[in-house]
């Protein structure tokens, strides 16, 4: 299942109640569904908790029932179908357009002034046309509509809302749209996909867990290359100055710096200064290496 289907299923969940949500729910669906005209209602889904919710819905809101409905146990691509004329008249009556003059549509802000309606109108949308990614992949949520009118009032209704999208036009249709992951879980949580929201916070963290984790590993991993080379730079050293007969005439301190650095070149400075009798400081061996560094060079 994507994460998209089981947002829908999360929001199938939620009971049709009052009279003006489920308009305004049906309002949004009607808007970005496949095909709503003067003529035709077709709704097209793949998702059987939205195929079982859609007569209740419309039931609710506008008191009929579709004309084309799938059979019960029906899968894949199922359609719903209003073509009389009196139910469309109704329902475009109902939603404040002229059923005697062409229908053009647009959002009727009247009927989303009421914060219910206007989540059960964002939900309707969503059902019809949205889509959500898995957000262990990227955060993007897209509400996809043939009408451009209305998904230019839409990204108005979602600004004042205090949600801004962004939005642009693909393969003929207007695609309004977030990619920050904050604005995809408020909105989620406006139209009554709370758990669906924890998700996305729940992979922002772990996805922020794994970068720290794999950014202090990287660093882990850089220093301890340069250990490791300067381990291998100061044994090359010590190695030229033992060739040259020089480090046994070198004061005990420095031959005995000398014997521990070969004798454990795998160990960092810290390690190495709690191996001396007493133990020195790492700022105190760090001279001493230099010291040696030093006299190798000027062989």
């Amino acid at each position: 299942m994507s994460f998209s289907f089981d947002t829908k299923n999360e929001l199938c969940r939620l009971p049709v109640q009052r009279r003006c949500c489920a308009q305004a729910e049906a309002y949004g669906i009607l808007l970005y569904c496949h095909t709503f005209s003067s003529s035709e209602v077709r709704i097209i889904t793949e998702n059987p908790n939205f195929a079982a919710r859609l007569p209740r819905l419309f039931q609710r809101a506008f008191d009929l029932s579709f004309d084309r409905r799938p059979d019960q146990d029906q899968s894949g691509k199922m359609v719903f179908q209003i073509r009389s004329r009196e139910k469309l008249d109704h329902i475009i009556d109902q939603l404040g357009y002229d059923p005697r003059q062409s229908l053009a549509l647009h959002i009727n802000f009247a009927m989303v002034e009421e914060e219910c309606c206007r989540a059960a109108f964002l939900r309707g949308c969503f059902f019809a046309g949205g889509s959500i990614t898995d957000p262990f992949k990227r955060y993007h949520l897209e509400l996809t509509g043939s009408h451009l009118q209305a998904s230019r009032e839409l990204e108005v209704l979602l600004r004042e809302s205090g949600y801004p999208p962004k939005s642009v036009a693909r393969n003929g249709s207007s695609v309004t749209y977030f990619k920050q992951s904050r604005q995809i879980e408020d909105f989620l949580t406006l139209i009554g996909a709370p758990a669906a929201a924890m998700r996305i916070m729940s992979a922002k963290v772990e996805k922020d867990i794994r970068n720290s984790v794999n950014r202090r590993l990287n660093c882990d991993s850089a220093n301890l290359d340069k250990a490791v080379e300067a381990a291998q730079n100061q044994g090359a050293c010590i190695r030229k100055l033992e060739a040259a007969g020089r480090l046994q005439e070198l004061p005990d301190k420095l031959q005995e710096t000398a014997a521990l650095r070969l004798a454990h070149p795998e160990l960092s400075l810290s390690e190495l200064a709690e191996l001396f009798d007493p133990p020195v400081t790492k700022s105190c061996l760090n001279h001493r290496l230099r010291k040696l560094a030093e006299l190798a060079e000027g062989l």
